[in-house]
């Protein structure tokens, strides 16, 4: 057998091992059950605070800098659970860093993710720093 070469495997002892293992299935790692809290905090950074931001707050909409790996389901369950709130729907925008030049040297601004989000009608959340 060389080195490169699979090695074959029987289909009647697949399925043997197959029935003697009856262990329960592995269940997937949704977001549902298998994020908690703490790490539902670490998803949400922190709130957007612009005059711009505020403005979208009369309507309900709220943005929030995120983690760049988050995706929407996530920030869904996440504002849910740390604000007590109905969400209806995420927008992602996502932002590229900049080269940016002092001298002689180039580096480049921090990429970000943001998300706008919008509540259920009535509901509120209070971001503003007092």
């Amino acid at each position: 057998m060389g080195i490169f070469t699979k090695p074959k495997i029987n289909k009647e002892d697949s399925a043997k091992v197959l029935r003697d293992n009856k262990e329960q299935p592995v269940q997937k790692l949704g977001i549902g059950n298998a994020v908690s809290d703490s790490k539902r905090k670490l998803l949400v950074k922190q709130a957007w605070v612009t005059e711009k931001a505020s403005d979208l707050s009369n309507l309900g909409k709220y943005i929030f800098v995120i983690d760049r790996s988050a995706n929407k389901s996530e920030i869904k369950k996440a504002i849910e659970s740390i604000y007590s709130v109905k969400v209806v729907s995420v927008n992602i925008i996502n932002s590229k860093g900049k080269s940016k030049r002092l001298g002689r040297s180039i580096g480049k601004t921090s990429a970000y993710k943001k998300a706008i989000v919008t509540l259920k009608e009535g509901q509120k959340i209070d971001v503003v720093p007092t």
